[in-house]
């Protein structure tokens, strides 16, 4: 009998317990979702008139105007949290104490507060001050979530880059300081790329965290996508409902489809990193010789040597 390191490995009995548990957990489980179609059926939720809202050109436009929002939001978020995970990541790994304490309390405070409330506060700050920093419009929640989401997982993924940073074969840094290069010429050129390609995989998952991390601008009434489907649901009325579950799916599926879009670029620019040519070229091999064929190669060497001697004697 095989055993974990974290917990024992069930005998007989404990595995049939488990399994009882299994199946009843999950006719309970079943129980509730049948219990909750059925209820929400009979209040007409998913009657066709509750889908004929989307034929119209003015929910489609706001589901639209909402996902482009949502989009431009993580688009700038995305590229200055990387940006910021960079260089917090180099800061804590920098010699100089000051540089390394101000990246750590700045990673750890961020990851510590909790993203709502740190886009919360951005943006009665940006409306208090929104003469004095010039911004005016929808440009406060803008700036307000774009900002919440760059610290936020700018200091997770400084976390990231240090791990892959470090995972680097230490050989590899020694060699590079052998050869002259300054430290952030290693930093940069030696250590950096190769963590980004070794944490890729993570750095993409926390993108896609960032994605639907933009869907907290609906508390601070930032028009992204979940605004949008909260205004459509709580202000259209059909057959004296409000449609909240066709706008709740709805908007599940594009989330979703968001989110795998994100996941497959990522693929894709994974396996392109893999099949990227590196190193030296090899030059390209020869046509084989024949056993005669070779052997004339070499006594036209053999004879040619002694007159290159001579001509140098000469």
């Amino acid at each position: 009998m095989s055993s974990s390191v974290l917990y024992d490995a069930p005998g007989p009995k404990a595995r049939v317990r488990n399994r009882i548990f299994s199946v009843v957990g999950g006719l309970a489980v079943l129980g509730l979702i049948v219990f909750a179609v059925v209820r929400l059926n009979a209040k007409g939720q998913f009657a066709p008139e509750m889908w004929d809202i989307f034929n119209y050109a003015g929910v489609r436009n706001s589901i639209r105007d909402g996902v482009l929002t949502t989009l431009k939001v993580f688009a700038v978020a995305a590229v200055l949290s990387l940006a910021l995970g960079v260089l917090l990541a180099v800061g804590r790994l920098s010699d100089h104490k000051p540089v390394r304490w101000f990246a750590t309390g700045f990673i750890e405070l961020f990851r510590a507060v909790p993203l709502l409330i740190t886009i919360y506060v951005l943006w009665v700050l940006f409306l208090t001050y929104r003469s004095d920093l010039g911004l005016s419009g929808d440009n406060t929640g803008f700036w307000a979530l774009v900002i919440g989401l760059t610290v936020y997982n700018g200091s997770v993924q400084a976390e990231v880059l240090r791990a892959g940073i470090n995972s680097v074969p230490r050989g590899q840094r020694e060699a590079a300081y052998a050869l002259g290069m300054r430290k952030t010429q290693v930093m940069m050129t030696v250590l950096v790329p190769q963590a980004v390609r070794a944490m890729l995989p993570t750095i993409i998952s926390q993108l896609v965290v960032t994605l639907k991390d933009t869907s907290l601008g609906y508390v601070i009434t930032y028009q992204e996508l979940l605004f949008q489907l909260q205004q459509l649901a709580g202000n259209i009325v059909v057959n004296d409902e409000n449609p909240y579950v066709p706008v709740i799916i709805v908007g599940g599926v594009i989330y979703i489809a968001m989110c795998l879009a994100l996941s497959a670029l990522a693929t894709w620019i994974e396996r392109r990193g893999r099949r990227a040519k590196t190193g030296i070229r090899v030059a390209d091999a020869g046509q084989p010789l024949a056993a005669a064929d070779a052997l004339d190669v070499v006594d036209q060497s053999a004879a040619s040597a002694p007159d290159a001697s001579a001509g140098k004697t000469n």
